[in-house]
């Protein structure tokens, strides 16, 4: 049985100015889009479109903007709606915490359907330009979930050589949830989609593939983490991030469906 290592959430002061490990990492998330994104820019059929480096750093941009707006909107309407709605000037207190992946998958989706109308550029192949470099970015989200020994898992078996007291959530040990987040969302997601990418696929392919992806990693990976504590298990014994995935399976199937009944959607070579 491990102990959780208590890291200082403050990585860095200087005078007044904290800046913490969580907002590091979603540097590191932004960063590690933008380096992927120039790798990506060789793939076909970017490579033959002619997207420059210029295009990865606009959509960086916009994407920082959806899922910083769409994941805090998301985490106020999906996770604790009566709470802002008593207390609506909270919900730009980003500083409180509360940020929601599916309310940022929905914000950056708007921010690239925005993007791809300014450039005139087919949204699904913005989207499937996107969805390989996102991963890794959730992986480093997940990491610093574990420095701040927050968002832990369920009560775990203690011969479980892996299992950890998180000092926050009582003496039990439990589940490293927020690491297997990071594996499974994160760094296998990354693998098995830059890998299928790199092939030349049908548009709204590698978007599907993403959906289906995370969908299925989310739910599966939920059933080791703490469902949030004033929600609990919803119906069927689920929770809400469980809720919420499905939808991503679905829409991912059926986009999967729509781009091979296409008989003009060709793989883009």
């Amino acid at each position: 049985m491990l102990m959780h290592p208590g890291f200082d959430p403050v990585a860095l002061r200087v005078g007044p100015l904290a800046v913490h490990w969580y907002g590091l990492m979603y540097l590191v998330g932004f960063a590690l889009f933008w380096w992927l994104g120039q790798r990506r820019l060789r793939h076909e059929p970017y490579r033959r479109l002619g997207w420059q480096p210029r295009d990865v750093e606009d959509m960086l941009f916009w994407g920082v903007l959806g899922v910083i707006v769409g994941g805090r909107l998301g985490y106020v309407l999906f996770y604790q709606p009566l709470t802002y709605l008593g207390q609506p000037w909270r919900v730009l207190a980003v500083w409180e915490g509360g940020m929601s992946f599916h309310g940022g998958l929905l914000g950056v989706l708007v921010a690239m359907w925005l993007w791809a109308r300014r450039q005139r550029r087919p949204w699904l192949q913005v989207m499937d330009f996107v969805a390989p470099c996102v991963p890794a970015g959730l992986a480093a989200g997940r990491i610093g979930n574990f420095i701040n020994g927050e968002l832990w898992g369920r009560v775990a078996d203690p011969s479980l050589p892996w299992a950890m007291v998180f000092p926050a959530a009582g003496p039990l040990p439990r589940h490293p949830s927020q690491l297997y987040q990071a594996l499974l969302e994160g760094l296998t997601l990354f693998v098995l989609l830059w890998l299928f990418a790199r092939r030349p696929r049908r548009i709204g392919e590698v978007s599907a593939a993403f959906l289906v992806g995370y969908g299925v990693f989310r739910f599966v990976a939920e059933f080791f983490r703490e469902p949030d504590a004033h929600l609990g298990l919803l119906a069927l014994n689920l929770s809400m991030g469980q809720w919420l995935s499905m939808p991503l399976i679905v829409a991912g199937l059926a986009l999967w469906g729509w781009a091979w009944r296409q008989t003009s959607n060709r793989p883009q070579e």
